[in-house]
């Protein structure tokens, strides 16, 4: 089983600046791409941001040019850097993990989230 290992988040005020990480420990399984992922309440969880082993990033519209996502491959670590946060980034961040090890199916891995908390 994949573990996810998730900090950095808290309390900030709004146009302040946090950094999440998570750090996966795989075993004997192949991480392949490592995300972000928040919920609200009364929302359902979105998409944040998402990179491969490879490089490649994608983002919500929403946080595009606030938010950057990067990973250590040796590490198997994923960083979200969050800067000019506002309120309704508030939620709870969820990292998620996918993973396979040989020809058997992928799973799909989840965090036990960190709360984030954009309030003046």
């Amino acid at each position: 089983q994949v573990q996810l290992v998730e900090s950095g988040g808290g309390l900030v005020q709004p146009g302040g600046s946090l950094r999440l990480s998570c750090a996966a420990s795989a075993g004997i399984f192949e991480i392949y791409a490592m995300g972000w992922y928040r919920q609200a309440p009364g929302n359902q969880r979105e998409l944040v941001a998402t990179i491969t082993s490879g490089g490649g990033t994608m983002y919500a519209g929403s946080v595009k040019g606030r938010f950057t996502i990067s990973r250590d491959n040796g590490a198997n670590t994923v960083y979200l850097q969050m800067n000019s946060l506002r309120p309704e980034d508030t939620a709870v961040y969820y990292c998620n993990a996918q993973a396979r090890y040989g020809t058997s199916p992928s799973g799909n891995y989840w965090g036990q989230g960190t709360q984030v908390t954009v309030s003046s």
